[in-house]
């Protein structure tokens, strides 16, 4: 195996046995980066003084008493929306195509704090606004499985970064499943934690009520590692909850007895046949295992994905209200008028999808539509919440394909916008509601002479992440024996 083909915990292990150095796994993940990523086009930008970090971590290393950080040394990529001090921060838009982040997010600052690496900068939809990674105005990101397909989106670059093993682990974005998603069609681990468990300072907002920072990973265990090391409440971020996510002792290594919900809107029209046998068989062998699961209705949740397209673009048009040409970023030339530089800026850095939403909200938010749209959304999104809350009155965890289908064909949803849209008819649910999800790896499908993953979403109660990622644990074994 290849140092790059490890997982945080393997690695963390061996560097303080010094059976290898910093530099040489930081070495190994630049390579494989060489080696793959003309094809897979994950990273925007490798950093150029990721091995004099390495090299730096490495003297640290020497004589530094025990224990370090599990995250000491350790290589990772980072969506491009969220910001590190001095390097670029291009949300994958040609509007911020020469923007170099002023400051550290306050995850960056943890993960340095705690010794981590930082290899490069990954693709994403532009502004994190899209299922495919397609939308990025710097090429579409393809799947490491099969290069003629998405790797998902809005974190498509950080899942194909990932399950290519160009870097450790990443971290994403989610706003309606955009770290989920990609994470099931790639066939890694993805987990979206309870809104506001992760300071959002020096991410580039999107929508500002439902984004969330989390980690993708190879391993259960990985992802807990860096949602321990980001977690917590910040002063610069107003929405983040001030409570203790210390992880907690395993309550879930035996499965007797766990309430596991399956909710049967999850499981009509639109999901594939084989994802559908392959979340199936998965519960099956979570219930031999001593689960007792239970059908469950979450009764609003055909309405999720409209209420989201209604809310996120609402908030997306005021949030990319910034970006004008003025303060930072494209700027247009040759125009005679303020207003010209305001509607030519936009006109030339913002791609289609964004102009999409920034007009879908916009008319959302207008005087005479306010009601008959976005409040009504809010009230549903009341509504979906509401749902989650009575379910959880019953069972612990609620669990049901990621997404409806493996991954997608390059191209083949791009003309239809409301066909991308339903890639995340299982995950836009969390969001709205603010509670943590998980996509696990559960099996692949068959589509010629491919295979395709398929992730099982684990969905938990309001700030339950430790549990969440305990019995997501405690899966792995069972659903691969």
């Amino acid at each position: 195996m290849r140092l790059n083909e490890l997982t945080i915990t393997q690695a963390s292990a061996s560097l303080k046995k010094k059976e290898f150095s910093v530099t040489e796994l930081t070495a190994s993940c630049i390579a494989a980066i060489k080696e793959k990523d003309s094809e897979i086009h994950a990273y925007l930008e490798v950093f150029d003084d990721a091995l004099a970090h390495a090299k730096r971590a490495d003297m640290i290393l020497q004589d530094a008493p025990q224990p370090l950080s599990p995250l000491f040394g350790i290589p990772l990529a980072i969506k491009d929306n969220i910001f590190i001090e001095g390097k670029h921060t291009t949300a994958g838009s040609k509007i911020l195509e020469r923007y170099v982040a002023p400051y550290d997010a306050t995850v960056i600052t943890k993960l340095k704090n705690a010794g981590a690496i930082f290899l490069g900068k990954t693709n994403l939809d532009e502004f994190a606004m899209g299922s495919s990674t397609e939308n990025s105005s710097f090429g579409a990101t393809k799947n490491p499985h099969d290069a003629s397909r998405v790797p998902g989106g809005s974190s498509g670059g950080s899942a194909a970064a990932v399950a290519s093993h160009m870097c450790l682990a990443a971290l994403g974005s989610d706003t309606g499943g955009s770290i989920r998603q990609p994470a099931s069609f790639c066939g890694i681990v993805g987990f979206k934690p309870t809104y506001g468990a992760v300071s959002r300072h020096g991410l580039i907002a999107m929508s500002s009520s439902l984004d969330q920072i989390g980690p993708m990973t190879k391993s259960v265990e990985d992802a807990s590692l860096i949602f321990h090391a980001i977690a917590g409440s910040d002063a610069y971020d107003s929405t983040s909850l001030d409570q203790s996510w210390e992880k907690k002792t395993d309550n879930y290594q035996k499965l007797k007895d766990v309430r596991v919900g399956v909710p049967k809107e999850y499981f009509t029209a639109g999901l594939d046949a084989q994802v559908k046998r392959i979340i199936e068989s998965g519960l099956a062998k979570i219930e031999h295992a001593g689960a007792r699961l239970q059908e469950i209705s979450l009764p609003h949740s055909s309405y999720a994905l409209p209420a989201y397209y209604i809310i996120a673009p609402s908030e997306i048009s005021s949030n990319m209200a910034r970006f004008d040409g003025i303060r930072y970023g494209l700027q247009a030339q040759n125009t005679k008028m303020l207003l010209d530089v305001y509607q030519y800026s936009r006109a030339l850095g913002f791609g289609a999808e964004v102009k999409r939403r920034i007009l879908i909200g916009t008319y959302a938010l207008s005087a005479g539509y306010y009601d008959a749209y976005y409040v009504k959304a809010q009230k549903v999104r009341r509504l979906i919440r509401d749902d989650f809350e009575h379910a959880f009155e019953k069972v612990e965890f609620i669990i049901g394909s990621t997404t409806p289908t493996p991954a997608f064909a390059l191209g083949e949803r791009t003309a239809d916008p409301l066909q991308m849209y339903l890639a995340d008819m299982y995950t836009v649910a969390a969001n709205l509601a603010g509670i943590p999800a998980l996509s696990l790896p559960a099996g692949s499908t068959t589509q010629g002479d491919k295979e395709l993953p398929v992730g099982l979403q684990i969905i938990a109660n309001h700030s339950k992440d430790n549990d969440l990622l305990s019995f997501a644990e405690s899966l792995i074994s069972i659903l691969y024996a």
